[in-house]
C-alpha cells in the first residue's frame, strides 16, 4: 500500500538550491532557443522569395553522414557523463573523444559543403535570399558547434593533465546539456533546412 506525503514528511526532506551551472546553462539555452526560432523562421519566410537561381532544390544535397555523426554525439557524450560519476576516467576520456572526433566530423562536412556551394554553384551569402538565410541559419549552428568543440577539447585537456575527477561530475553534466542542446537544433534545422526546404 503507497503512501501519501503528508506536509510533515515533505518537510522532514531539506530543501536545495538548484544547482548555478543548470540554472545558468537552462537560462542560455532558452535565449539560444529564441535565436534560433527567429533565424528558422526568418528563413521559412524567405524560402522561394529568391528572385534568381540557385534554389535549395538545384544545389542543396542531404548531409545524412554528418548528421548521424552529430547525432550520435549526443549518446556517446552521455556514456562520457555516466563514466566519469563512477570515476572511469578512462572510459571517460575514450567517450569524450569520440564525441569531439563526430562533432569535429560534422563541422568538416559541413566546410566541404560550403565550399562546394560556394565555389562549384556560385552560392554565397549575398547572391539571394536563400544564400542569405541558408547561411545564417546553418552558419549560426555551425558556430554553436564550433564552440561546443572548444569547450570539449579544453575539458579533454585538462583531464589528460589530471585536472578533472568524478567531483566534476555536475560541471561534465551542465556542458553535456549544452551538446544536447546543439543537437536537438540541428534536428531543427535539419528539417527545415535539408527536409522541408527541398
Amino acid at each position: 500500500m503507497s503512501t501519501i506525503p503528508t506536509l510533515e514528511t515533505t518537510f522532514d526532506q531539506p530543501w536545495r538550491l538548484p544547482s548555478r551551472g543548470r540554472v545558468a546553462m537552462l537560462s542560455l539555452i532558452i535565449g539560444e532557443s529564441a535565436i534560433f526560432t527567429i533565424f528558422v523562421v526568418a528563413y521559412i519566410f524567405y524560402l522561394g522569395k529568391s528572385i534568381s537561381g540557385p534554389t535549395p532544390q538545384q544545389v542543396l544535397e542531404i548531409p545524412i553522414v554528418g548528421t548521424i555523426c552529430l547525432l550520435s554525439s549526443s549518446f556517446f557524450i552521455w556514456l562520457a557523463e555516466l563514466a566519469i560519476e563512477k570515476n572511469a576516467m578512462k572510459k571517460f576520456m575514450l567517450w569524450w573523444s569520440v564525441t569531439i572526433a563526430l562533432g569535429a566530423f560534422f563541422l568538416v562536412d559541413t566546410a566541404i559543403e560550403w565550399h562546394k556551394l560556394i565555389y562549384e554553384d556560385g552560392l554565397t551569402i549575398s547572391t539571394n535570399l536563400f544564400g542569405t538565410t541558408f547561411y545564417s541559419l546553418v552558419g549560426l549552428h555551425a558556430t554553436h558547434v564550433l564552440l561546443g568543440l572548444i569547450m570539449l577539447s579544453l575539458v579533454l585537456v585538462f583531464t589528460l593533465t589530471g585536472h578533472v575527477n568524478e567531483h566534476h561530475a555536475e560541471r561534465i553534466q551542465v556542458l553535456g546539456l549544452y551538446w544536447h542542446f546543439v543537437d536537438a537544433v540541428w534536428v531543427v534545422v535539419f528539417t527545415v533546412v535539408y527536409l522541408l526546404g527541398r
